[in-house]
């Protein structure tokens, strides 16, 4: 199969190439102090290591992605509008749907050189979750509701990004499925359903890939916050898949620091939290911190900082060339859910434009994975530039109607309220269609929508967030300069309503997973249920016939003929058992055929039990550091600290709304409005884990405090300082 070659090519590089920097890792262990390894095991400036300037340790540089770099300006956290320009290209819910692995090593390999040329050493990406609900605010940025397409396009990616010498962070480890609750809450599921699904395509990249890192997620496991949690981060990642990089924190992850070093947690982001490495210091003092366990997290980062801290590669990035790259991908990944012969355009139509993300198209999802795009195409620019022009309704003949999910229907940070459009680009489809004429709906968003027009439109283009150049792959497709060769990696249901525990998503802390391994195709097909478009699904402009697979050994093999009369891409998909265990996508010129040879993965035949427990409800009220931050607002104080803290994001809107119209304006209020849901979802604790300096825990407390009508305990807490060393880089 063709990711299985990616594979091979990489670890032959990594087998060749020199490792490290430093002399003797261990003889710098050992002349480290307390502090200096308190430090070392805590990040610094938001998206940095601490560094040892008296042994001579460097600062290890992060940055997000996973689908572009979003390098920041200055150090610490400066929002999400102010970054280096950079590539924004297909998010992973895009490139996941070209199938080809081969799209992500190219994304991830360029993607790569843009942080060499920045001095970025490791990037926090990809994203590997499974797909479990439509509506998670934070599927953009994920593959598939296939544990082994997620895996195998998460692996390529890995291996695109580390072949250029850059260290990856693969995330959100694990079971981070949903989004209103994610700082606190509570994923509670069955072993078997947690191995043999949400585990998956973590284990496959970390058995293929060898990532730099991993980042545990914010949420707990059955009660067991994932960056405390030993099962997930030593018994099952370290000893039985044989993992040895870094495991991080995601930012404000952090709970109880000890406990995490203990369960195999290393390195607490993004640092610069006073009380984590006073507890780590005064455990240490009396002994319930082993050195040994501190020890092991130290040799972890500096393997980590030998093996990626190298100078900025001032070699010019060709900007250019990813922008056609973007494309490229872009069009690869595009899926064609309907044509009834309307595409491709022959280019003597007659056309008219529509819908706001004609002009203001939606290419890249919204919230910490941002970019600072180098430029934009949209669609509107890509025409423009062919010298077609949108004229007149009623002298048209054919409508292209460019709708999709918007920023504000669709972030991190928040999980959508429905699956539905936004209503005025309903009313606006329905009243193009009831014209007569042909109507062409391009798509673009993150996620499955409800499509109640689809059986009045004349051809359905589902772009997904496209990336920079979005506007040349539409272009291109719309006419037939490239053939959609994208297939569906996720189920498209008919409605929100037929979607396994559509009641309960997102609605409280405690996120039960009652639907077991029965999740988006798996469930559909086991109980009959109809769907819009299902798993796979994907038109092409030509015609394509597949043979009966055929066992031999341990492969499988099918031959695939191009029928029709136009080059084209199509996937073989393997499926045994109802599951899907192989694929490979081919590209064959009109009359060409191939056989095909996929050697399915190995699978673990064991069964673990499937029970769990649910809590018992938890009380919103008196509040505690892990109550979500709304539910401050239910005393008089509580509601004064609410207010204050969010006013923060309402400034940043408030001046958003003062500047022309642009990208920057777009930009800074996406920026408000992802704060707003942020800062809405935290948990005071959480918060105070990720502000480092600017609200330190004491605060934290005092916050809970004074909610619960505590006015001199509040008080008392605000006043208590944290006495803790300087940190290394302060004492030269």
């Amino acid at each position: 199969m063709q990711y299985k070659q990616v594979t091979i090519r990489y670890n032959s590089l990594i087998n060749k190439r020199k490792r490290g920097h430093f002399v003797d890792i261990e003889r710098v262990l050992n002349e480290m102090t307390a502090a200096e390894k308190a430090a070392l095991v805590s990040g610094t400036d938001f998206m940095y290591t601490n560094p040892i300037p008296r042994l001579g340790i460097p600062s290890l540089c992060m940055s997000d992605g996973p689908h572009g770099l979003r390098k920041q300006k200055g150090s610490g956290d400066n929002g999400i509008s102010e970054s280096e320009p950079a590539t924004a290209f297909p998010t992973a819910a895009t490139t996941a749907s070209s199938w080809n692995p081969r799209n992500a090593f190219a994304l991830g390999a360029a993607i790569a050189d843009e942080c060499r040329h920045y001095g970025v050493h490791t990037l926090l990406g990809p994203g590997v979750n499974i797909k479990r609900n439509p509506l998670c605010g934070r599927n953009f940025e994920y593959f598939s509701e296939d544990p082994l397409l997620a895996g195998v396009m998460g692996a390529a990616e890995v291996e695109g990004v580390q072949s250029r010498g850059v260290g990856v962070s693969v995330k959100h480890f694990a079971l981070n499925n949903s989004e209103n609750y994610r700082f606190m809450g509570n994923s509670v599921a069955g072993e078997n359903t947690i191995r043999n699904l949400y585990l998956k395509p973590f284990e496959y990249i970390v058995k293929h890939a060898r990532p730099a890192t991993i980042m545990c997620a914010y949420n707990r496991i059955n009660g067991v916050f994932c960056s405390e949690n030993k099962w997930l981060l030593t018994d099952v990642l370290r000893k039985e898949w044989g993992f040895e990089g870094v495991v991080m924190s995601d930012w404000g992850a952090v709970k109880d620091r000890v406990a995490g070093l203990k369960a195999g947690m290393d390195l607490e982001m993004p640092g610069d939290t006073a009380v984590c490495r006073r507890w780590i210091l005064d455990a240490l003092a009396d002994g319930s911190l082993p050195m040994a366990d501190l020890d092991l997290a130290c040799r972890n980062i500096l393997r980590w900082v030998d093996e990626y801290v190298r100078p900025a590669d001032k070699t010019p990035v060709d900007w250019d060339g990813h922008h056609e790259l973007a494309a490229r991908i872009a069009a690869d990944s595009a899926v064609l859910l309907k044509n009834d012969g309307v595409l491709p355009l022959t280019g003597r139509e007659k056309l008219h434009m529509a819908g706001e993300l004609y002009e203001n198209v939606r290419y890249q999802g919204a919230g910490s994975s941002m970019i600072h795009p180098t430029k934009v195409t949209g669609p509107a620019d890509a025409f423009r530039a062919r010298g077609v022009e949108s004229v007149s309704l009623d002298e048209s003949d054919t409508i292209l109607i460019f709708a999709g999910l918007t920023d504000m229907y669709e972030s991190e940070g928040c999980d959508r309220a429905d699956m539905q459009l936004p209503r005025d680009q309903l009313d606006l489809i329905d009243r193009l269609c009831d014209t007569g004429k042909k109507v062409v709906v391009i798509l673009f968003g993150g996620s499955p929508v409800e499509l109640p027009f689809a059986d009045k439109a004349s051809a359905i283009l589902n772009m997904y967030l496209p990336g920079q150049n979005g506007g040349t792959a539409v272009i291109r497709l719309l006419y037939g300069e490239a053939n959609p060769s994208g297939r569906l990696a996720e189920t498209w249901p008919l409605r929100y309503e037929d979607v396994p525990g559509h009641e309960t998503f997102g609605k409280g802390i405690d996120e039960v997973y009652a639907e077991g391994m029965e999740v988006g195709y798996r469930y559909y097909n086991a109980h009959n249920v109809p769907v819009r478009y299902p798993f796979g699904h994907g038109l092409s402009y030509t015609s394509f016939t597949h043979s009966e697979w055929v066992r031999e050994g341990d492969a499988y093999t099918q031959t695939v003929a191009n029928t029709g009369d136009r080059f084209g891409g199509e996937v073989c998909l393997l499926f045994l058992d109802g599951e899907l265990r192989g694929f490979e996508k081919v590209y064959l010129q009109p009359g060409e055929s191939r056989t095909v040879a996929v050697t399915p993965e190995p699978i673990d035949d064991r069964v673990w039990p499937d029970t769990y427990e649910i809590p018992a409800p938890r009380p919103s009220f008196p509040v505690t550091l892990e109550s979500r931050f709304t539910d401050l607002r239910q005393s008089f104080m509580g509601r004064i600290l609410f207010n204050a803290v969010l006013s923060v994001a309402d400034k940043q809107a408030k001046a958003a709304e003062k500047l022309p119209d642009g990208p920057e304006k777009d930009n800074k209020k996406k920026g408000a409005f992802f704060l707003r849901r942020i800062l809405e979802s935290n948990s005071p604790r959480s918060m105070s884990m990720t502000a480092g300096k600017s609200m330190p825990y004491n605060f934290a407390q005092g916050f809970v405090e004074l909610t619960n009508g505590h006015l001199l305990k509040g008080a008392r807490c605000f006043m208590t300082k944290i006495d803790i060393p300087k940190l290394p880089k302060e004492e030269n």
